[in-house]
């Protein structure tokens, strides 16, 4: 699914084997020092000896874990565009010209904008990123995750601010009441998916990418897997949040943000500006494990994508 599946590079067994003979023989990191115990203090069972690779192997892991929990806000953001906006939608006007465009039918904005700007980054972003950091993905995965996030935090103020926009028309036709359709273009509110699209491009594609080049070896299924899981779990932090925050506003307020059945009369707005304040703090912790990480490997590519050989730096 992800854009870059062609980056991708398949091992064979003699490779495999190749690599694990280094890691053996290769001492142990120096970061996460508590796991090196593993292999400092022998085990009284044999069965409970543990390898140099097996113990980098899970250091990996535990590297990769906070990426994978900085991408689940995301994933959150996308389940409200996706669920709140279709209702937006359908209280305003939808025809373009003689055509009536069905509110549940905007999910195929962030479609078509990523089958727009696939093509733009392939054929001229990245030919140009290579050349200037000599670098395969000319961007890399934690920095193409890092722009899918900040588009997130900016396609929340988008949304918002059409929701404020929207209950300004509906004041100002003296519709506030009325089931009408209110006199403003659905493409209002599609223009959030137009970041939403972008964000999904940049963050989960580059999230698979990083997921499976990073990831152990024999692990590599089970990480790329974790791109789904984190899809379910923002998906199931937004159904969490709404009911949370309906409950703490239903307590203080008497009257829930997102409870009536006018969205003229609920604060979704608020709700909104919420969730990007929450995407915001979550990039920041987002940095911090990005600037930390370190990659497997670092060696330069050239203009074509072909990694050049750095005999110092190989096992």
């Amino acid at each position: 699914m992800s854009t870059f599946s062609s980056y991708r590079t398949e091992s064979s067994e003699g490779e495999e084997g190749h690599a694990k003979e280094n890691a053996e023989n290769h001492p142990v990191s120096g970061n996460l020092k508590f796991l090196n115990r593993a292999v400092i203090n022998k085990p009284a069972h044999p069965l409970l000896d543990c390898s140099v690779s097996q113990v980098e192997d899970v250091k990996t892991v535990l590297k990769i874990l906070p990426i994978f929990m900085s991408t689940i806000m995301l994933n959150c953001c996308l389940a409200q565009l996706s669920t709140f906006s279709v209702q937006q939608a359908a209280t305003t006007n939808t025809k373009i010209g003689s055509l009536t465009v069905p509110p549940a039918s905007l999910p195929v904005f962030p479609v078509l904008f990523i089958m727009i700007l696939a093509p733009v980054y392939n054929h001229i972003i990245i030919p140009f990123t290579r050349k200037v950091t000599r670098t395969k993905m000319g961007i890399t995965h934690l920095q193409r995750i890092g722009v899918g996030l900040v588009l997130s935090v900016v396609a929340m103020v988008v949304a918002a601010l059409v929701k404020m926009k929207r209950k300004r028309v509906a004041a100002q036709s003296g519709l506030m009441n009325s089931t009408k359709p209110l006199p403003i273009t659905f493409l209002w509110v599609a223009l959030q998916y137009v970041f939403l699209g972008s964000a999904d491009l940049f963050s989960l594609a580059g999230m698979m990418e990083f997921f499976f080049t990073e990831a152990p070896f024999t692990m590599r299924s089970l990480a790329t897997a974790l791109s789904w899981a984190s899809l379910a779990m923002g998906y199931y932090l937004s159904s969490v949040l709404v009911s949370m925050v309906n409950r703490i506003t239903g307590t203080f307020r008497h009257t829930p943000w997102l409870y009536d059945d006018n969205l003229n009369h609920c604060h979704l707005e608020r709700f909104y500006w919420l969730l990007c304040i929450l995407s915001g703090l979550n990039f920041l912790h987002y940095l911090i494990w990005a600037n930390n990480y370190k990659y497997k490997s670092t060696r330069p590519y050239d203009q074509k994508g072909v990694q050049i050989a750095n005999k110092s730096s190989e096992v």
